[in-house]
């Protein structure tokens, strides 16, 4: 088990991008907190075993095929999550720019959002994992192009979804996001053990549920399990500076080699700015 703080590890520039150089400000931009970058953007509809349609997007890079793909699962919808929860809406709106990857957003049953409601009624988590095996379903069989090297990315509820339901031979390991392990039990930690597959937990100092410490004690059941101690950062991840560290940490796991991210990029790549 590993505990680490601070600043992010350092690594290869991310593509066609460079740091703005002193009163050069003709042809790059600073990535700012609603910045949105070229991607190829669709909605998307997943149809689950028990017969509800889920609503959601995929982004995928402009011109080129993702080299890896996170389906992401959202935190809590009875307390306001849902798939533009912002540090996923932020990685849709980056990630496949800056590092060739493949963003799957959805609701899960009986939530709302911009996009739409899906179908059903929330279960404590129970009958969703009918939604995590159709948004595992649908990347795995994807074509046009093909969604490799998926991997689940839960915040808060959506980590204890992915530790329940998300174990998956397409899918290559876990990064959560503020695990509270509110309805994951034992049992499930085990099975993630057992296969040996990564699971890297990205814990806030100051989480409402669960800190550094004890996470290091609770994920020691998964022997291959790294808990990460995030300086400064709570449950909900406020704050541009926490964004960008927990993006920057999902780029080091998923795809090293187009880390870490930058924070200026050609004004080119700019398509937009959220409201």
């Amino acid at each position: 088990m590993i505990v680490a703080t601070g600043t992010p590890r350092a690594g290869r520039p991310a593509t066609v991008v460079r740091r703005r150089a002193p009163g050069d400000d003709t042809h790059v931009t600073e990535i700012r907190s609603n910045t949105i970058l070229a991607a190829r953007r669709e909605d998307i509809e997943l149809e689950t075993a028990d017969g509800l349609t889920l609503v959601g997007e995929l982004a995928l890079p402009a011109e080129r095929d993702p080299v890896a793909t996170l389906v992401t699962l959202h935190p809590l919808p009875t307390h306001g999550g849902f798939m533009d929860s912002h540090v996923f809406k932020k990685a849709s709106y980056r990630l496949s720019a800056l590092a060739d990857l493949a963003v799957l957003r959805f609701n899960t049953r009986g939530t709302s959002s911009p996009r739409g409601t899906s179908e059903g009624v929330f279960d404590n988590g129970d009958a969703e994992r009918y939604d995590v095996a159709a948004a595992i379903e649908y990347a795995e069989f994807h074509e046009a192009p093909a969604l490799p090297r998926r991997w689940l990315v839960g915040w808060s509820f959506g980590t204890d979804l992915a530790l329940m339901h998300g174990l998956d031979p397409s899918i290559e390991g876990l990064i959560l996001l503020s695990p509270p392990l509110r309805f994951s039990q034992p049992d499930h930690l085990a099975a993630w053990a057992d296969s040996g597959k990564p699971v890297i937990c990205l814990v806030p100092e100051f989480d409402d549920y669960l800190r550094p410490a004890e996470a290091e004690q609770r994920f020691a059941a998964i022997p291959q399990a790294q808990v990460i101690g995030i300086d400064g950062a709570k449950h909900l991840w406020v704050g541009e500076t926490y964004v960008r560290r927990a993006l920057d940490e999902i780029v080091r796991v998923v795809v090293p080699d187009r880390g870490p991210l930058p924070t200026d990029v050609d004004a080119g790549l700019v398509t937009g700015e959220a409201s």
